[in-house]
């Protein structure tokens, strides 16, 4: 089901406003992928204007960047620690930006957009 990002049909004050005009397609916005732990699985999706946005919907590896000396590795997903959009994210093993997770070069946090990105990148953290 399409999610629409149009102007509310509902005034400030809770007052019904007439449109005059209907949906357009360019309004149309796309459901909330919450990429979680577990083998590999993404989807190559077209966005406006013909370009690509690669959806992530599970995956066990991030890169893994020490900003002490600055080398970036590739590392497997133990699990989640914290996640500050939601607290039961963590239960679940939902990734998005700014969730900690435990990682097997130590703990870090994820600087990217799983669901919009293709790819997991995180800080080390101490």
């Amino acid at each position: 089901m399409a999610i629409w990002q149009g102007e509310s049909v509902r005034k400030k004050t809770g007052g019904r406003r007439r449109l005059n005009r209907g949906k357009k397609r360019r309004e149309i916005g796309s459901e909330v992928v919450l990429t979680e732990l577990g083998p590999e699985r993404h989807v190559v999706q077209r966005t406006r204007g013909g370009n690509q946005k690669t959806r992530i919907y599970r995956t066990q590896t991030v890169n893994v960047t020490d900003p002490k000396t600055g080398k970036t590795t590739k590392a497997t997903i133990n699990g989640v620690t914290a996640n500050p959009a939601n607290i039961h994210y963590v239960r679940r093993n939902i990734l998005t930006k700014g969730a900690v997770i435990d990682t097997s070069a130590g703990p870090a946090r994820v600087t990217s957009r799983p669901g919009q990105d293709g790819c997991i990148n995180a800080v080390k953290t101490e």
